[in-house]
């Protein structure tokens, strides 16, 4: 953990709201809100005076305000929008992090330096994004960018050394303001326990925070003390990557330009692969003697190769020159116009990009045209409540999509009620291995109430090997699923135990006893 920097945070308000009223043409002065699941996830300051809350049921904010305008949530379009804001601010201060649509955040050292002072400097930002992206946004100033972003939604500036003073009358549930990270459970057990505010938070022992409420409550415990992670991380502006050519003379054949295409999509994948990326959407643009602008875009379903983007090149030409295209061509442009991080696809110490991927799927695709098309299987991660249910095996060459219930690291956590808990199993049988759990005494252990064992596990019998001392125990967990259907095992009871040789396991109970379900690392 880093000292806290003198940190300058841009907020736009209600930003989801302001972006799909602009993209929706919806008025100004109209209530509006942006719901998810039928629930105000954002709302204008017009429908907060009308009674409408974050969190509110659609009908309900739609009976307090019946003008109100109902917008649906789009995250890039938010993101899109909010890039004029992002450039505005850059022309004055380069070198900003974009934390989330409607935030930014940059040292404050550079602009603060460069106009004078900290009121200087806030004046300056908010005309410049008024101007420029006719937008008003509020600007807080302090240590850190957790204080920060709290002091812009006050339109504050916290003087050096006192963030922790600013903070500790503020409410708990400030810690959960950031969509990433989801608090809610934290913010409830403090609100709970009596700790209402920042301050009284913060007034606790880090160790306690740590053995009582986990990792992520001693980086809240942080935040609530003044103390951030980390400084922003500068946001360096986009270099043009798109490769340009004048034609003179005017080329009217098709193998000509095709010719010229070559070396200009040579300097597009050089440009790319110096960024670390790789195009996905191509866009080839060209212009006439006449003056005439042709445009097409391509779209590929695996990024392009240079000779990719060649063949793509020839053929829009052929199309445009040999096919009804007007005039002769005197300019021709390549623009990327979706790129993805080109890991996957670096060129081979011998070989072109992507050259060993495409023969392990050549000769994968060779392996089921022998065998099958379920001979080769690629493992994909589902939901589920335990280990064995989360992958899910899909035949080479189909769609490798996760379940619904698998979101990305930015998403909630899916709903899985008795899920077992993380860590998971590094290692999952085919086949549960059954084992005896027994007492100190020689009597086995059983659930005695779906959340109440009825002896302390002391060893484990069976499984192929000597008895096995346990050291450490924890759960157990139940899971009651699917109890309407015949033939199911009924109940089942997890419990993670720690071996006296170091081994950890996931035992499992169900009618027929206990057995070994998973392995940890």
């Amino acid at each position: 953990m880093s000292a806290a920097a003198r940190v300058l945070a841009v907020w736009s308000p209600d930003w989801p709201v302001t972006a799909a009223a602009r993209a929706a043409h919806v008025p100004a002065h109209r209530p509006a809100a942006v719901f998810h699941a039928n629930r105000v996830l954002a709302c204008s300051a017009t429908a907060r005076r009308h009674g409408v809350r974050r969190g509110l049921r659609r009908r309900e904010a739609q009976a307090r305000c019946p003008g109100l305008a109902v917008l649906a949530p789009d995250p890039g379009r938010d993101a899109r929008l909010f890039e004029p804001v992002v450039a505005a601010v850059e022309e004055l201060a380069p070198g900003v992090e974009v934390v989330r649509p409607g935030l930014l955040v940059l040292p404050a050292r550079g602009p603060v330096g460069w106009f004078g002072g900290e009121r200087a400097a806030v004046e300056r930002l908010i005309d410049q994004v008024a101007l420029r992206a006719a937008t008003e946004c509020q600007i807080g100033i302090a240590d850190g960018m957790f204080a920060a972003e709290l002091a812009a939604r006050r339109g504050r500036g916290v003087p050096a050394g006192r963030s922790a003073e600013f903070l500790a009358p503020l409410e708990v549930a400030e810690l959960d303001r950031d969509p990433d990270v989801d608090r809610s459970a934290l913010v409830d057990l403090l609100r709970r326990l009596g700790l209402r505010s920042l301050g009284a938070f913060a007034a606790l022992a880090e160790a306690d925070v740590a053995s009582r409420f986990g990792a992520d409550a001693v980086i809240a415990h942080r935040l609530a003390r003044g103390i951030d992670p980390r400084p922003p991380a500068r946001r360096v502006p986009p270099e043009e990557l798109a490769a340009a050519i004048e034609l003179d003379p005017p080329v009217d054949r098709v193998d000509a330009a095709a010719f010229a295409a070559r070396g200009l999509a040579t300097r597009l994948h050089e440009a790319l692969a110096g960024h670390g990326l790789a195009c996905t959407r191509l866009g080839v643009h060209a212009r006439t003697d006449g003056g005439e602008e042709l445009l097409r875009i391509w779209r590929c379903a695996e990024p392009l190769t240079p000779g990719g983007t060649v063949d793509r090149v020839r053929w829009q030409l052929d199309s445009w020159l040999g096919r009804g295209g007007s005039g002769t061509l005197v300019a021709l442009r390549l623009t990327p116009e979706d790129t993805v991080q080109a890991g996957a696809l670096q060129r081979g110490l011998w070989g072109d990009v992507g050259e060993a991927d495409e023969r392990a799927g050549r000769a994968l695709v060779r392996a089921q045209a022998l065998l099958g098309p379920e001979a080769v299987l690629t493992a994909v991660p589902i939901g589920g409540r335990d280990p064995g249910e989360r992958v899910r095996l899909v035949p080479w060459g189909e769609e490798r999509a996760c379940d619904v219930a698998v979101r990305s690291p930015r998403d909630p956590p899916p709903s899985w009620p008795g899920r077992l808990p993380a860590p998971s199993p590094a290692t999952v049988p085919p086949e549960p291995v059954p084992v005896r759990v027994l007492a100190a005494d020689g009597a086995e252990v059983h659930p005695a109430a779906p959340d109440l064992l009825d002896g302390v596990p002391h060893r484990i019998s069976g499984g192929g090997g000597p008895d096995r001392e346990i050291t450490g125990w924890a759960g157990p967990w139940p899971v009651g699923a699917r109890w309407w259907v015949p033939g199911e095992p009924g109940p089942v009871v997890r419990v993670q135990v720690v071996l006296a040789d170091g081994a950890a396991l996931l035992l499992v109970h169900r009618p027929g006893g206990w057995a070994v379900a998973g392995v940890y690392d």
